[in-house]
């Protein structure tokens, strides 16, 4: 298939850029696209590898495709407005009691409408569900433990699950003994005895704004005070802002997700994460780390646990296969640093163990390898879902909204212009069949009231494209009132 007009050598890569330009007009390269390797196309065109690699560089150059190590070169989203951080118009926090419960009810009540595409919750597994490998080892898992799988397992959780995930904690650098491990029911239980372990009701909590409603509706329900702390788009919590908190509020523990914040999809460089850990040392306040979108992020290393970085065991490490494997299965984790004996004791009085099966049958996953496996393709499939929601959103959704280019996890973090208030149109959205998460839920002082969060957790169907063309509708006439 020769394109190109031998005698303008010069010109050549050009040309490559023309051939992908009309390929995109074609509808058959999409924004997320893998494009074709270097080799192929200097086959199909009859050019030099070189020649296409300079294209390739140029393309790369221009933002519109990004290389990714051993992987190849992708299509990025076209003209999607990345979101700065914009720490000018940072309004300083306060501690303050948390009220925004009706509206998150109501995100969560959405998720299980029928018709409705569910935008408005971090489900990432949704994307690609292992739960054909997972259906099998649990039969297998039954056939060998018959009537001990319906009766109560240990306080602290099956041992060898315990060892395998103490395991990969020690292969990331962190003297973690599967010994003081605790399994929960889910990550949220896990934040829940974290919590009861280093705070009480009346306590501050500092966490990152914008933060996941999950964590500070669970602030709210233990009666503690959530304060914020500024998080930027890229780099996560700001460590000057974190330092002037500690010496103007009483502090009484951190709360943060540096690997992965949701909804920014934020992700704070490991030297960062390890000044962190030695500020909130050096004064003496423990920090929950909610580490559960760390194994999601898309590019390079997995993040390095902030418990690794602990010295006087003051970090406690929360986790949980929700997010990577199956949420249903509700196993989560809590590596307690020195507060063990204090969460054994409200682990056994809070809930008294974890479902057996499920642990029995993740166990397997991760001994398999297919639980590596798997997560492989789940980034991956992350990564492709996120440009093409992004150049959706820079298709449908009016010039000035800007997006956050997350490094994880599975949502945008979109900034429509300062006078829209997402809330108001949650219901509209929901009545033309879309849900998603209005920004005022994402912070206890009811600031991002003009910022959405929509995921892109989902398995791609044709019914997307039209959901996400309804909100950019919705914003717009919401914009013009």
């Amino acid at each position: 298939m020769k394109l190109l007009n031998r005698q303008s050598s010069d010109f050549l890569y050009q040309q490559i850029i023309e051939f992908i330009d009309d390929q995109q007009q074609q509808g058959l390269l999409r924004a997320g696209d893998k494009l074709p390797s270097l080799r192929k196309l200097s086959k199909q065109l009859e050019i030099s590898v070189p020649t296409v690699k300079q294209a390739y560089l140029e393309l790369e150059k221009q933002g519109r495709v990004c290389a990714r190590p051993q992987s190849g070169y992708y299509l990025q989203a076209e003209q999607a407005r990345t979101l700065q951080p914009t720490r000018s118009k940072w309004m300083g926090s306060k501690p303050v009691e948390v009220n925004c419960r009706s509206l998150i009810e109501q995100v969560h009540d959405a998720v299980h409408l029928p018709n409705t595409v569910a935008l408005g919750i971090s489900n990432p597994v949704n994307t690609h569900p292992p739960d054909k490998a997972l259906a099998r080892l649990m039969r297998s898992v039954l056939s060998k433990v018959a009537e001990k799988a319906v009766s109560y397992g240990p306080v602290n959780g099956d041992p060898k699950l315990r060892m395998q995930l103490a395991f990969r904690y020690q292969e990331l650098g962190a003297a973690v003994n599967y010994q003081d491990m605790l399994i929960t029911n889910g990550c949220q239980e896990a934040l829940s005895i974290a919590l009861q372990c280093v705070a009480e009701k009346g306590d501050v909590i500092a966490i990152e704004s914008p933060c996941f409603f999950g964590l500070i509706e669970l602030i709210e329900s233990l009666g503690m005070k959530a304060l914020e702390v500024y998080t930027c788009t890229e780099d996560g919590l700001c460590l000057d802002e974190l330092e002037k908190t500690l010496n103007q509020y009483p502090v009484k523990a951190c709360l943060f997700s540096t690997a992965i914040n949701n909804p920014l999809g934020s992700l704070m460089p490991d030297s960062r994460r390890q000044q962190m850990v030695e500020l909130l040392e050096r004064y003496d306040v423990p920090l929950i780390e909610d580490d559960t979108y760390g194994d999601l992020h898309f590019d390079g290393e997995r993040p390095k646990p902030a418990q690794l970085y602990s010295e006087k065991g003051l970090v406690l490490t929360c986790s949980s296969f929700s997010k990577t494997a199956a949420p249903g299965y509700r196993v989560g984790w809590l590596i307690p640093g020195r507060f063990e004996e204090q969460a054994k004791r409200i682990k056994r009085a809070q809930s008294c163990s974890t479902p057996m099966l499920q642990q029995w049958t993740l166990t397997e996953y991760l001994l398999s390898g297919e639980y590596d496996r798997h997560l492989t393709v789940l980034r991956k499939k992350l990564i492709y879902n996120c440009e093409r929601m992004r150049a959706l959103i820079a298709e449908h959704f009016p010039s000035e909204v800007c997006i956050a280019k997350p490094q994880g996890g599975s949502v945008l973090w979109v900034r429509c212009r300062s006078h829209v208030n997402t809330g108001d149109f949650f219901h509209e959205a929901i009545a033309q069949g879309v849900s998603f998460a209005p920004g005022g839920i994402f912070s206890p002082s009811g600031k991002y009231q003009h910022y959405m969060r929509i995921s892109f957790g989902v398995q791609w169907h044709q019914d997307i494209e039209q959901a996400i063309k309804t909100l950019g509708q919705l914003v717009a006439q919401h914009q013009h009132h």
